[in-house]
């Protein structure tokens, strides 16, 4: 399809695009995070251990970050318009022949193959074509766009439940389904821009003479987008390998909580109803995180890795808090904490990462990341489940996640440490070139 226009707007259509990326991460990441709520109906229906059950949503979210570079290279040989529409028939699938619950097996398959590929083709393409949109304030449309799964999630816990008790576990994830269906509807919004579809297109047709630019300009900008995708050379940097290393324990620890969240209420006595408000609960708390410490990060108080350590630090204090909730207030009351540390984390992580690369290659940095980063979502669920079987209660699966994080956190300091070494490095080199730049000149003085 062609193009309509090559340079970032900042602004106009842009806003629609941002609102279109909102749904998509609303309809994809917020069913991921909601269900929990599946859980305990789906454990009792095949009479599974929760090492088990909890594969189904760790398939689900490997698979999410798997396809994270296939869906960045499709983007690139068609467009971000077309890999979203495959996404939202992809998890449409997965929830509808989810329905028919053969095996558990079968619920890997779908529900967690199936709808992990169409939350990756959704996500991935949805927040690149909002990065490609916006220069100057794509920090804001990218904080805006990602609000839209807190937003979601806030409706999706108590409206999931209601679905359970109305249709069953299996109805619930038809009609999940068919709503996942608007994805494709918001995906026709995504306008294609030659920046998105071509990033170094401009840069390529100025030193192509008239009469051949066509081919030519197809040459040259196939070979710098297929290195922005697989750019494995980032993995030589010892600042990427550190920082992937903290990604794949925070995937680790960050997809237990609202797993195990539900389950956990129902071993207190709780209610369902209120249960499923605690999703809710996480959810606004979630939201008002994101738009604060994005706003702070902004202001550039201070380094954004030495915020994201902070973060990092309080979520894994408030998941080691949580389990020691014996009531719904108290449970609601850790959760809060949980959900707005976690919150201000999402907002910047992507952040940090794009200050270590820069930004010429976070393309392929993101890709990389999200692959790598997987290891840690597929491992996560289903440790943090056969640590429940063996403690016999769902409090130590958050024990688990905050421990994990703890050791997340030392990856981040030792990376900030490498970091102040290369600029104090960098500084003393400077100075030094600086010092020595008059001398040749006086020199050259006295012979005139």
């Amino acid at each position: 399809m062609q193009a309509k226009d090559s340079n970032p707007p900042d602004g106009g259509y842009g806003w629609v695009v941002v609102v279109s990326a909102f749904m998509v991460m609303g309809l994809t990441v917020a069913v991921l995070k909601t269900f929990g709520l599946f859980f305990v109906e789906i454990q009792q229906h095949f009479d599974g251990l929760a090492s088990t059950t909890s594969w189904i949503t760790s398939v689900t979210i490997a698979i999410f970050h798997l396809g994270a570079p296939l869906a960045s290279s499709l983007c690139v040989r068609y467009t971000h318009r077309a890999v979203v529409i495959t996404g939202g028939l992809l998890a449409f699938s997965g929830m509808a022949l989810g329905f028919f619950g053969l095996s558990m097996v079968w619920m890997y398959v779908t529900t967690g193959f199936l709808q992990g590929l169409g939350i990756s083709f959704s996500w991935t393409p949805a927040i690149s074509i909002v990065s490609h949109y916006f220069s100057k304030k794509r920090a804001l449309a990218n904080a805006i766009a990602s609000a839209g799964e807190c937003a979601f999630a806030f409706m999706f816990g108590p409206f999931f439940q209601w679905l359970i008790s109305q249709y069953g576990w299996k109805g619930a994830l038809l009609i999940i389904g068919g709503i996942q269906l608007n994805i494709c509807v918001c995906a026709v919004l995504m306008r294609p821009l030659a920046s998105s579809c071509l990033p170094q297109a401009s840069h390529s047709k100025t030193e192509i003479p008239p009469g051949n630019g066509a081919s030519r300009t197809d040459k040259e900008d196939k070979s710098p987008i297929t290195h922005k995708t697989f750019n494995w050379i980032l993995l030589r940097q010892p600042e990427f390998v550190l920082y992937t290393s903290f990604g794949i324990l925070a995937a680790m620890s960050f997809f237990v909580p609202p797993l195990f969240l539900i389950p956990l209420s129902y071993s207190l006595g709780i209610d369902e109803s209120w249960a499923a408000s605690l999703l809710s609960i996480l959810a606004v708390v979630d939201f008002f995180g994101r738009l604060l410490c994005g706003w702070y990060a902004n202001l550039r108080v201070s380094k954004t890795i030495h915020l994201l350590a902070m973060t990092i630090t309080l979520i894994s204090t408030s998941l080691m808090l949580l389990p020691l909730a014996n009531n719904y207030l108290s449970l609601a009351i850790f959760t809060g904490f949980y959900g707005f540390f976690f919150g201000t984390t999402v907002a910047i992580h992507f952040t940090v990462l794009a200050d270590i690369v820069g930004m010429p290659e976070f393309d392929s940095a993101l890709g990389l990341f999200m692959l790598i980063r997987s290891t840690g979502g597929f491992v996560g669920p289903p440790l943090a489940g056969l640590i429940v079987d063996m403690a016999g209660n769902y409090r130590a699966s958050f024990y688990m996640a905050g421990a994990t994080l703890i050791i997340s956190a030392g990856f981040l300091v030792t990376l900030d440490q490498l970091q102040q070494r290369k600029e104090r490095r960098s500084q003393t080199t400077t100075k030094l070139e600086k010092s020595a730049l008059p001398y040749p000149s006086l020199h050259l003085l006295k012979h005139q």
